[in-house]
């Protein structure tokens, strides 16, 4: 039975009248800024901000001390991220002092804490607007009665919902982000995601496929399906992610990625949906935090280092070449020397071409945060200083393997370091630079690799070379 609940067209249509009147107001801004946090799932939902802000009529600033409206749109998941996020709320008092008619707003997963928002509005009486992730459809009505009713608006919901056709400003032309499923019933002990984000609940395939229909004919190259666990995609709706990945495929969009993946829900049917799949690329991100197993239960991730490794092999023979990357959280509560060791020695035996690695960071709210045996900091800042260095020492081998091949770059920009050279994502994840101009911007070019520097990937035009 499907378990999902979609807000009503009434409600939907309701957001749309509220555009127009916003629009009409004499005294709303005319430019906004977003700044966002944290991961592909918030900067999706950016795109919806900025979607419905310009079909209020607002143009977009190109910094927020230039804008009218600034939008901050947090993460929680990480302390630091959440302090940072303050912190640059506060800046902005500074601002407003000079332009008393600045408005601010905070938003996104912080905001979603119990009592955030109403700490935000005590704590920073210049913040006009705060409101959740759940809220993020009714960002119109909310705009509107803070603008007409003088009154500073809080607005947090717990509801697990799904509001389709919301308006989306796509920071890229070439490439999107198509979110498939909202939220996360998987409970690790440190993760904030499932108190935020709220429960797993899907998009109904024929929406999806509607919108990444539309992203085809709109010339995009590249589309990145989004979730919390794309993997457990589809429960109760009698469908999941093997066959909307296939469908995905079916549509002819030239390159297709997905993240992110829980290892306990990777399945043969996915792995061999990765094999058949045209035109899904030879990337997989699978987080596995620890490789101790003792840490993992801990953790609640629900597999065992073995049961990873296994996915690791058949995603490999499945795939060969596939770029693997991965999450690590070090300094778990309670975690030993001994146990941090088996970490490091799974990432010696995987050998990832990338890691995201990070000290825990205590989340009020979840099982972790409430557990003995704190790891001290300096141990923590001493043992990931020490993954960060193997890491980087395998990435540099498994890179090697690039060398003298072909891969297929869709080019983002120029250079950072030349403005005659390009810089995008190969076909592995895998950032190349490359001799070229603006006229290659948003194409798809094949590159022969030629050196690796560091984490990234410098080649030449194969059509070049091969002539």
């Amino acid at each position: 039975m499907e378990r999902n609940q979609f807000v009503p067209e009434e409600e939907l249509a309701a957001q749309r009248l509220c555009m127009e009147r916003v629009r009409a107001l004499p005294q709303r801004p005319r430019t906004y800024h977003v700044v966002t946090y944290g991961c592909q799932m918030n900067a999706h939902d950016s795109e919806k901000l900025a979607g419905m802000l310009e079909a209020m009529g607002l143009s977009e600033a190109p910094a927020r001390d230039e804008a009218d409206f600034v939008i901050f749109n947090t993460c929680c998941v990480r302390d630091n991220a959440e302090r940072r996020a303050l912190g640059n709320v506060t800046w902005l008092k500074e601002v407003r002092k000079l332009r008393p008619e600045l408005m601010i707003a905070v938003c996104g997963c912080m905001i979603q804490e119990p009592g955030m928002a109403e700490r935000i509005l005590r704590q920073y009486p210049f913040v006009d607007l705060a409101f959740g992730t759940s809220n993020l459809h009714r960002f119109p009505s909310l705009l509107e009665e803070v603008l007409t009713g003088g009154q500073r608006v809080v607005a947090v919901e717990d509801g697990d919902v799904i509001a389709e056709d919301v308006p989306v400003r796509r920071l890229r032309r070439d490439a999107a982000y198509l979110t498939i499923m909202y939220g996360c019933d998987n409970f690790c002990s440190y993760c904030i995601v499932p108190y935020v984000r709220g429960r797993e609940r899907s998009r109904r395939m024929e929406d999806i496929l509607r919108e990444a229909e539309g992203l085809r004919d709109s010339g995009v190259q590249e589309i990145m399906l989004l979730g919390q666990n794309v993997n457990s995609y589809g429960k109760g709706m009698g469908t999941d992610f093997p066959t909307l990945l296939r469908a995905v495929d079916a549509l002819g969009i030239p390159r297709i990625r997905f993240m992110t993946s829980h290892p306990k829900d990777l399945s043969d049917e996915l792995v061999q949906a990765m094999a058949d799949c045209r035109h899904v690329l030879p990337q997989f991100h699978l987080p596995v935090q620890s490789g101790s197993d003792e840490v993992l239960r801990q953790m609640n991730r629900r597999y065992t280092r073995a049961a990873y490794l296994d996915r690791v092999r058949a995603l490999r023979q499945a795939v060969p070449g596939i770029g693997l990357t991965t999450d690590l959280i070090v300094g778990h509560p309670g975690e030993t020397e001994e146990q941090f060791r088996e970490t490091l020695s799974l990432v010696d035996e995987v050998g990832y071409d990338s890691a995201f690695t990070f000290i825990y960071s205590p989340r009020t709210g979840t099982r972790a945060a409430a557990m003995p045996d704190p790891v001290p900091a300096e141990v923590s800042t001493e043992r990931i200083q020490r993954l960060i260095a193997l890491q980087e020492r395998r990435q540099r081998e498994v890179m090697a393997r690039f060398l003298g091949q072909t891969e297929e770059v869709l080019v983002e920009g120029l250079s950072k370091r030349s403005d005659r050279q390009v810089s995008g994502k190969g076909g592995h994840g895998v950032s190349v630079t490359f001799p070229g101009g603006p006229e290659d911007i948003g194409k798809i070019v094949r590159v022969r690799i030629t050196a690796q520097r560091n984490n990234t990937l410098a080649g030449e035009r194969a059509e070049e070379t091969e002539a």
